[in-house]
């Protein structure tokens, strides 16, 4: 078992907690304190932290034998913000929480939350959200629930809380047990067993990496619990110090830098080192008065407290909020896969209307000819309740209407399978942005027609195609689109959708234009924050506009917003062009 010890890098925040138990101990020898000679976790000793060996992507032993993952580095984070010494063990999980049982080990650094594991331990506020899957072979049928497993032969990694879980619903005889993930997996994948429940990520972290392709996932989302820090019961002194150094992460935009690393959609700011140094600077200064005088340092000891208290409080409030936005991203991920799904399923029976309906028509084509000599003869007769003669002139309507509505259906379909197909290789090919805007808009065709009687469409001819991916510049037309037509108060307010080329900075420009609300100038600066929203009664996630930003950012474009209060809103989408256009009337060998 790893035992690997990791000092703080920055010696200042030691320093200060040095500094702070020299005070405390001034102001409390009037009085014995038998504990004095015991071993005191992150100041005799180093904090032992434990976690699972291979439960990727959040805590595992890379290719070095070294621990890695999204706890390890949050861990390592909150130790240099607090000025701990700490040292990481990583192992089967069930031994790793004997071992906090034991005392060998101080703290777990990722614990699934459930009011039974209250009776023997002490839960930090958590760090992010697991949502828990359930994995089969490709032989076998999907299931909805794990209410769906009674009868089946399961596996899961021992001691986890899917294991609490289902041995809390009675599950016995049908639960099969391994040390990690990994070893559940390959066990379903070797005809062992038949389905494996684990948790999302690390399932398909684990099938790509070892290459089980044929497994898949049987139920996207059959539990969502919290996911945090865990110290033995009464030992809440441990406890308030990862707290606090996790609340300190939130303020200063650490945490969400890890977050984004390991488990988030963005990708990563750098650090703003600014922000440390004045955090670094706030902390050392009023430590460093103690060193003049006792009295003003415990002055100043209060003031500190009281706005730390007011910070953490506030910051524990902003991650609860934040950890619901994560669960409600799992959602929409699971509601783009089964979109895909429908698409597929409508396609089929679509396809057999197209095919008949031409047949129809020659069909009614020649009988035409019958029914309107059998009319000669015996006078107008009824066809479905209707007199022939309007029947004749409607009937050959009715069919061009339908094969006009199964056509419509059918770039819908393949529109929204376009929209929901992954591109986790992120192929970069030139787009015609007209294009992807023309799918957009197919794509909320009924939500705009539901908020405006006002849309229009303006595409310049002869644009460049700019390097990008069409389903990701597709989902940011979307986004722009929904803004716009969220922010309209009645149906009598315009929409505008305008592409140009833009010579002067050579890139294709998107413009979608409303006649809104507009939007305030203090929220300007935010738009494109992770979770900023100010639709969040309404169930906005404050992901859309994020998402957008950095979709734009990766192929090298802007986004830009014009608004003011009342007025309406502009959002600019600008993407460098592939090749420049030559200016109207220049001759082709002009051009580079």
């Amino acid at each position: 078992m790893p035992r690997i010890h990791t000092p703080a890098r920055n010696p200042l925040p030691a320093l200060a907690a040095c500094l702070l138990l020299a005070a405390l101990a001034l102001l409390t020898s009037a009085r014995p304190c038998p504990a004095q000679t015991r071993e005191i976790p992150g100041v005799s000793r180093p904090i032992v932290i434990g976690g699972d060996r291979d439960y990727p992507p959040y805590e595992f032993l890379d290719k070095n034998g070294q621990p890695a993952g999204y706890n390890v580095d949050l861990s390592r984070a909150i130790a240099e913000v607090m000025g701990l010494s700490v040292e990481f063990r990583l192992g089967a999980w069930a031994e790793m929480r004997a071992a906090l049982a034991r005392g060998e080990v101080d703290i777990l650094q990722g614990m699934s939350y459930s009011e039974e594991r209250l009776q023997e331990v002490e839960f930090t506020p958590p760090h992010t959200t697991v949502v828990h899957s359930v994995f089969a072979r490709k032989d076998l049928p999907p299931v909805s629930s794990l209410e769906d497993l009674r009868g089946r032969n399961i596996v899961m990694h021992r001691g986890g809380i899917m294991h609490d879980t289902l041995a809390g619903m009675g599950f016995a005889s049908e639960l099969n047990f391994s040390d990690t993930p990994a070893d559940a997996l390959r066990m379903v994948a070797s005809g062992h067993c038949d389905y494996a429940v684990t948790a999302m990520l690390p399932g398909l972290y684990i099938i790509r990496e070892n290459k089980l392709d044929n497994l898949y996932v049987a139920a996207y989302s059959v539990a969502t619990v919290r996911y945090g820090y865990a110290v033995k019961k009464g030992n809440t002194a441990l406890k308030e110090r990862f707290s606090e150094g996790l609340a300190i992460l939130d303020k200063t935009g650490k945490y969400e830098q890890i977050r984004q690393k390991w488990l988030g959609v963005l990708e990563a700011r750098p650090v703003q080192w600014e922000a440390v140094l004045y955090y670094v600077g706030a902390v050392v200064a009023p430590l460093l008065l103690l060193l003049g005088a006792t009295v003003l340092w415990s002055h100043s000891l209060r003031r500190k407290v009281a706005e730390r208290t007011r910070s953490l409080t506030n910051a524990l409030d902003q991650l609860g909020r934040n950890q619901q936005q994560l669960v409600q991203a799992d959602k929409m991920a699971a509601l783009g896969i089964l979109v895909s799904g429908v698409a597929h399923e409508i396609n089929n029976p679509n396809g057999l209307i197209l095919l008949n309906i031409p047949i129809l028509r020659k069909v009614q084509a020649d009988t035409a000819r019958i029914l309107d000599e059998h009319h000669a003869r015996h006078g107008d007769f009824r066809l479905g309740g209707i007199p022939y003669e309007r029947m004749r002139r409607e009937l050959p309507v009715m069919l061009e209407e339908m094969f006009e509505g199964a056509q419509r259906i059918k770039r819908i379909v393949n529109d929204l399978k376009d929209f929901s197909r992954s591109d986790e290789a992120r192929a970069r090919e030139p787009v015609d942005v007209n294009q992807a805007a023309g799918k957009a808009v197919r794509l909320l065709d009924r939500a705009i027609r539901q908020a405006t009687d006002r849309f229009t469409t303006d595409l310049g001819q002869g644009l460049p195609p700019v390097l990008g991916n069409a389903q990701r510049i597709e989902q940011v037309v979307v986004n722009l689109l929904l803004n716009a037509c969220q922010a309209l108060p009645d149906r009598a307010r315009a929409v505008t959708l305008t592409t140009r080329y833009n010579r002067d900075s050579d890139c294709v420009e998107l413009t979608v234009r409303d006649e809104g609300v507009g939007i305030a100038p203090e929220h300007m600066p935010h738009l494109t924050d992770p979770f900023f929203t100010t639709k969040r009664a309404q169930g906005g996630t404050g992901l859309g506009l994020s998402v957008s930003a950095g979709i734009v950012k990766e192929m090298g474009g802007v986004l830009e917003f014009q608004s003011s209060p009342g007025r309406g809103t502009a959002a600019i989408l600008s993407l460098p062009a592939v090749q420049p256009v030559a200016p109207p009337g220049a001759p082709e060998e002009q051009l580079p």
